[in-house]
């Protein structure tokens, strides 16, 4: 049975694997994979010229001087040993000549019988394995889907009710404060309230019990994606075995000298070769965009009152006709986390204490003092005083 992954921080990307259709780049793989296939041929192919055309430009430069230094009056061993380079020049020429054949006769075509061998399609639908991996993972995430929609209604059903219940709450206080205001209205004021509060906990009773079903759920869903995952990674790990060995043997065509200094070269080249790891590949590819990813799993989302912003003009206009300030301040503690949008707002964790020192204006802001001596605005909905 599969566990939970480790919870990530908030910042943690939508593009998660479990999320609704972010199985796809593992389905597009195989199509991935098939051009890297062309890619491969193309390339070498493309070293097949450059072998070749390096094979002949050796050719007609040890053929050209030798016919020079033929009419030349040198003899002896100081003629062996010039002769000598058009000679080892000739053989090296007819060894690039054969890397290029090679190239394009063996490789090339091993990698293209492989290739068509190994990518079968289905009629009208692309590769077999494409579509094969595609129903599997909408079947799988299908049910899962349905309850994470239904989650995410409920989730807006219960903020809105939230929000309705913060207005009401709202107009009781209002009403309570009007002196000239009937009894009778106050208390259909606080009746709405009431109905208000009463289906907001009922919006959050639904809430929780749709996630209680996803997260119950959670568990099957991720065993049956992970069985068609798995059986993806098994398919690219044979792929990824066999473009090694396509490289090792494109590597043995081209490792033909003896130099030393060029022998480094190619056994530099030759470690980084047998440096290929299917596992760790695999395991890159799992944690990239597979299983291994962070995500955010549901959980709920407490509702955070709206801020209304701070206009500055009007904020500037009462400062200059002044405002009571409360002598000591009162102590308040923060409601809901903070973060100053102005140089003049304060900011603040959910849970924390300063003083409040100026009383609430009609835009919804309270001057305060934190801890650390630091004064500004802040909005009054956001806190609450210390008893």
């Amino acid at each position: 049975m599969a566990s939970l992954p480790q919870e990530p921080s908030q910042d943690a990307t939508k593009n998660s694997f479990w999320m609704p259709g972010n199985y796809v780049p593992t389905v597009r793989r195989t199509q991935q994979s098939y051009g890297a296939c062309n890619d491969l041929v193309a390339c070498f192919a493309e070293r097949a010229r450059v072998e070749r055309a390096y094979a002949q430009q050796l050719s007609q430069w040890s053929n050209k001087w030798k016919a020079i230094i033929e009419t030349r009056p040198l003899y002896g061993s100081l003629m062996t040993a010039w002769q000598s380079f058009f000679t080892s020049t000739e053989r090296l020429a007819a060894l690039h000549s054969s890397i290029s054949q090679s190239l394009v006769a063996e490789e090339g075509v091993r990698v293209k019988t492989w290739q068509r061998e190994s990518f079968p399609k289905k009629l009208f639908c692309g590769f077999r394995e494409s579509y094969d991996n595609n129903a599997s993972f909408s079947r799988a995430q299908k049910p899962w889907n349905q309850k994470l929609s239904k989650l995410e209604k409920a989730r807006v059903v219960y903020h809105k009710c939230c929000q309705k219940e913060q207005s009401a709450v709202d107009k009781e206080k209002q009403a309570n404060e009007m002196e000239n205001l009937s009894l009778e209205k106050k208390q259909k004021v606080t009746e709405a309230k009431e109905v208000a509060t009463d289906t907001r906990e009922k919006a959050r009773e639904r809430y929780e019990k749709l996630l209680e079903d996803v997260t119950g759920y959670t568990p099957r869903y991720m065993e049956e994606m992970e069985v068609v995952f798995e059986q993806s990674q098994e398919e690219e790990r044979k792929r990824i075995s066999f473009l090694k060995q396509a490289f090792l043997s494109i590597h043995r065509h081209l490792d033909v000298t003896n130099n030393e200094s060029i022998k480094e070269v190619y056994d530099e080249l030759h470690q980084a070769l047998m440096a290929i790891n299917e596992q760790e590949d695999l395991k890159w590819w799992k944690n990239s965009h597979g299983p291994g990813m962070l995500t955010n799993w549901p959980k709920i989302q407490e509702w955070v009152p709206p801020v209304k912003k701070l206009k500055r003009k009007k904020r500037e206009q009462k400062g200059k006709e002044g405002r009571p300030v409360m002598i000591g301040g009162v102590k308040v503690r923060a409601l809901y986390d903070y973060t100053g949008e102005e140089g003049d707002e304060l900011s603040f964790k959910a849970g924390e204490e300063f003083l409040k020192v100026e009383e609430e204006d009609d835009q919804g802001w309270c001057r305060g003092v934190l801890s650390g001596g630091k004064e500004g605005f802040y909005p009054a909905n956001y806190v609450k005083l210390v008893e």
